[in-house]
């Protein structure tokens, strides 16, 4: 399989649009929910897909090593999800319909996702990327570091930082319910 995307790959970087559809095709759920962990919503997260599809199509000859394409892509759609939120200018705030409507979401406690979810969106959004990939694509220090096209020890930096917001959203919960 994973030759067979490269080779799709190579195929889509030497201008074959056949080999691109492939690809687009294989990666479209990936692609879709990685858009919709940003946007929050159905509607946002197609537009960002349609236009990261159409950026990675214009731009599929630059890609210098096939075997990191989907590091490539997931690096268009985070851009194309800040430029929507950018142009948007507002933050969707997530409702009950949404969590259920979640692709993939199979988390029979849905209060805890949703809290989960609340506390992510409301970190900064360096520190969210780093959380989202590293925790929800079990990407490497090395594979986010390309991606957020930074230096590792700021990815570690970012994780930490992340985490210890996460886990003072958490203690601020526990105390509203002791309290």
């Amino acid at each position: 399989m994973e030759d067979e995307s490269q080779r799709l790959v190579k195929k889509a970087i030497k201008g074959n649009k056949s080999a691109f559809e492939k690809l687009v095709k294989q990666h479209y759920e990936r692609v879709y929910r990685t858009a919709y962990l940003y946007v929050h919503n159905e509607e946002d997260a197609l537009d960002v897909v349609q236009e990261a599809t159409y950026q990675a199509f214009k731009s599929i000859h630059s890609l210098k090593n096939p075997e990191y394409f989907m590091t490539w892509l997931t690096r268009i759609v985070i851009r194309c999800s800040a430029d929507v939120l950018k142009r948007k200018s507002k933050v969707v705030p997530l409702s009950d319909e949404i969590i259920s409507n979640l692709p993939g979401h199979t988390n029979p406690n849905i209060e805890d996702s949703i809290q989960l979810l609340t506390a992510i969106q409301q970190l900064k959004e360096n520190y969210r990327t780093a959380i989202i990939l590293f925790y929800y694509y079990d990407y490497t220090i090395k594979t986010i570091s390309s991606v957020m096209e930074i230096p590792e020890g700021t990815v570690k930096t970012y994780l930490s930082r992340g985490k210890a917001e996460l886990k003072k959203f958490y203690e601020n919960e526990e105390d509203k319910c002791h309290g």
